[in-house]
């Protein structure tokens, strides 16, 4: 197999070896008659649909950040072990995917270069242990986490027109090596399957503009306010979650909303705190070993002072931005305890801050016990009680009675049209972008959670969400705009000049390689005619 124009022996030599673990020259490849297999031919397209699917999965796994602190959490609930497994992920991700692209580009240039693709065992076992693993990762998607899934779909909505053009670039450079097979090979009806099939996904892919749709889609002047910000237990990534530092850093981040879980000690005072165990967020396991294990609420308020609320924070780092805390902040962290919610319901009122809260565990036996506790606390408080988000729906009847004042938050979208919702906080995955606008056109205020990185936050801003619970109060503070935002006629525009340059970027591999082919085919010709000349004088 003679090397085309601008492959040199040598680099021909380097990608074999490395594709096939041989060293085998292309001299000697050419001597030995090696040529690409049917069999050859099926692990080159099992290759290309690994490196799909493992592109797929990195694809997800971006996605994901957004809630992979929930993951963590939970993990560490199973397994008391704590981790940022996110940054695991992202490894073996890159990993596998890296792997997989070498070998894919590798493979391309071999075919590029008229080289046989003759994959070694070793490359096979590695492909199918990465397809295992993907597989596996989908697997656990599907079952622990389904509502990811929505979040992929959401996601479209942000990354749809640029996956787009993306998606088109990398098939119009495919034009090259599928150009190059086309001219190589003998077998017409090959030929002929492989062209539709190309031609066929060029096609979608042209047209599927027409089924992209995003609310981030349209005019300047259409684009609806900015969301108002909850903290979501405060500001997490700044501060240890449910403690005033928190709060306070919330409010420095112009947070309208303090987003919170309170719970009732053994002896009748509500307090901050989200899990059900004290072990994650406290230093229980070494004041009382003995009673670690026990929920929260079995401990009372003057055992529950002791408790340091901070410390955890610089051990653990939950997030990433623990560590460029500054020297004060580190001295505050560690100062930090339980707060009651009556401390919280101060500071909240000198800050002019809102308070939202869930109210721990529902299916308590004393619940209603809790509800009063927690009621008679706003009520003593002095706190305007605008500034209270009510989130329980246990006995809410009984606290509309007692303090109709207080803001009803409701964690279900409404029943029917008619139904008198004034606020509700879902969420993001559970409403559509259509949804997110009927129920502003009635009037009712809509809250997401948790809403961390950008891309969603303005997918959400462009839906015209009210507001928004975040981690990440300091990075979205900093947001003046969506990410992006296009109106219609400049989208089109893009996407009729995306497909017109890559319809012309395709012609030209195929008609340039076209002419390279004619001409080695007349070379091959002539040397055949010089060969049987030579042939036939030499036998008289």
């Amino acid at each position: 197999m003679a090397d085309p124009p601008g492959c040199c022996r040598p680099c021909a030599t380097c990608l074999l070896c490395l594709y096939s673990c041989q060293w085998i020259t292309a001299k000697k490849e050419k001597r030995k008659g090696l040529r690409t297999t049917k069999c050859d031919c099926s692990w080159f397209l099992f290759l290309f649909c690994v490196f799909l699917f493992t592109l797929v999965w990195l694809y997800f796994a971006i996605i994901i950040l957004n809630d992979f602190h929930n993951f963590n959490e939970f993990i560490f609930k199973q397994r008391k072990l704590w981790l940022d497994w996110s940054l695991v992920l992202l490894i073996v991700t890159s990993v596998l995917i890296t792997y997989s692209a070498v070998l894919l580009v590798l493979a391309l240039c071999l075919q590029l270069c008229g080289q046989p693709l003759k994959l070694h065992w070793l490359h096979k076992t590695l492909l199918i242990i990465t397809a295992l693993v993907v597989a596996a990762a989908f697997t656990g998607l599907g079952i622990k986490w389904t509502e990811e899934w929505r979040s992929a779909r959401i996601s479209l909505q942000a990354t749809g027109p640029f996956l787009h053009i993306g998606i088109v670039g990398g098939m119009t450079l495919l034009a090259w090596p599928l150009a190059s097979f086309i001219y190589r090979t003998r077998n017409t009806g090959l030929k002929v399957f492989l062209l539709l099939v190309y031609c066929m996904v060029m096609i979608v892919l042209y047209l599927a503009p027409l089924g992209i749709t995003s609310p981030c889609i349209m005019e300047e002047n259409e684009l609806p306010p900015k969301p108002a910000l909850v903290g979501h237990r405060g500001a997490p990534m700044l501060a240890p979650e449910n403690t005033l530092m928190s709060l306070h850093k919330a409010v420095d981040c112009d947070v309208r909303v303090f987003e919170t879980d309170v719970m009732v000690s053994a002896d009748g005072v509500p307090f901050l705190m989200h899990d059900e165990e004290l072990t994650r967020t406290t230093n229980v396991q070494a004041l009382f070993p003995e009673r670690a294990a026990l929920n929260s609420t079995a401990f009372n308020w003057t055992d529950l002072q002791q408790l340091d609320a901070g410390s955890w924070f610089l051990e653990r780092r939950p997030f990433p931005t623990v560590q460029r805390l500054s020297a004060d902040d580190r001295y505050q962290v560690t100062k930090q305890r339980i707060p009651s919610l009556e401390q919280v319901l101060e500071a909240a009122k000198q800050s002019h801050i809102a308070i939202m809260f869930d109210l721990r565990p529902e299916n308590h036996s004393d619940y209603q016990s809790f509800v009063n506790a927690t009621l008679e606390v706003i009520l003593q408080s002095g706190i305007p009680l605008q500034q209270v988000l009510w989130l329980p729906d246990g006995f809410r009847e009984q606290v509309k009675l007692q303090a109709p004042d207080v803001l009803q938050v409701y964690g279900r979208k409404r029943l029917n049209e008619k139904e008198p919702l004034l606020h509700v906080n879902l969420p993001y995955q559970d409403m559509s972008s259509e949804e997110i606008r009927q129920y502003r056109q009635d009037n009712i205020s809509v809250n997401l959670y948790v809403v961390n990185q950008p891309w969603l936050f303005s997918v959400l801003w462009c839906s015209g969400v009210s507001s928004v619970t975040t981690n990440a109060c300091q990075v979205l503070k900093e947001m003046k705009h969506p990410i992006w935002l296009l109106p219609s006629s400049t989208y089109l525009m893009i996407w009729i000049v995306v497909d017109c340059t890559s319809f012309l970027a395709i012609l030209w591999p195929f008609l340039l390689l076209k002419k390279c082919s004619q001409r080695r085919r007349a070379a091959e010709s002539e040397t055949d005619v010089l060969l049987t000349k030579i042939n036939s004088l030499m036998q008289e």
